[in-house]
């Protein structure tokens, strides 16, 4: 569920990532291409450590809009692919739906490719279904920082939570005491590739710190006069 403060918990969320498709994201404009396909892989790894279930369809990927991009079934293997038959909103497929259901969870996190329709339609459908909708913005993509700027918009006075795949991470993550720490500090530092370089820079001058007090304990001992 969406806890009290309002913060994400991993066992009652499920991830809906909907048309990231290599056809559609040639229209992505709002955000770098690179960018956003690493914000996929680590929203689908992150959902994959935590236990959250993943769920993906395409827009007619046999055609134009092409098939899902890699980093979804890479990083999500268990993730369960629904077909459409044509249907924009992934919402008004039964089988989709049904997916959801079934999960038993109520807190539903959407990221897709065009954000002002293939997020903004199942977000809004799954809200007006009772569901607590999280859009994940930095993990979608559209064809103009204005088209983002509406869908998000809309779907905030809507009820949509708007969040980023930062957010996500740290809210299922919860803590670092725990065995996949490592792992969880390889997603933020995809995420954020100045954490990353905020690590070395701090774990290089840990090992100079280091370094530098073995130099003096071995000086001091080589000081010292044999047998004292």
């Amino acid at each position: 569920m969406t806890t009290a403060s309002g913060l994400l918990d991993a066992s009652d969320s499920v991830l809906l990532l909907v048309d990231h498709q290599s056809g559609l994201l040639q229209v992505v404009q709002d955000i770098a291409q690179p960018e956003l396909r690493v914000n996929l892989a680590s929203l689908a790894k992150a959902a994959e450590l935590s236990g959250v279930p993943v769920i993906t369809t395409a827009s007619v990927p046999d055609g134009p809009n092409g098939p899902l991009l890699p980093e979804v079934f890479d990083n999500a293997p268990n993730a369960l692919y629904v077909a459409r038959q044509g249907e924009i909103d992934a919402w008004d497929v039964q089988a989709f739906r049904d997916a959801v259901r079934e999960t038993g969870r109520r807190t539903v996190v959407v990221a897709g490719i065009i954000t002002n329709v293939c997020v903004v339609e199942p977000s809004l459908s799954a809200l007006a279904d009772g569901y607590t909708v999280h859009a994940v913005i930095n993990a979608s993509g559209t064809y103009s920082d204005g088209a983002q700027r509406a869908a998000v918009d809309r779907m905030s006075r809507a009820g949509v939570v708007i969040t980023d795949v930062e957010g996500v991470l740290s809210e299922w993550q919860h803590t670092w005491n725990r065995p996949d720490a490592l792992d969880w500090a390889g997603l933020h530092a995809a995420v954020m590739p100045a954490y990353a370089a905020l690590i070395q820079s701090v774990a290089r001058a840990q090992a100079e710190v280091l370094d530098a007090e073995g130099a003096r304990t071995e000086l001091k001992h080589a000081r010292q006069p044999a047998g004292a």
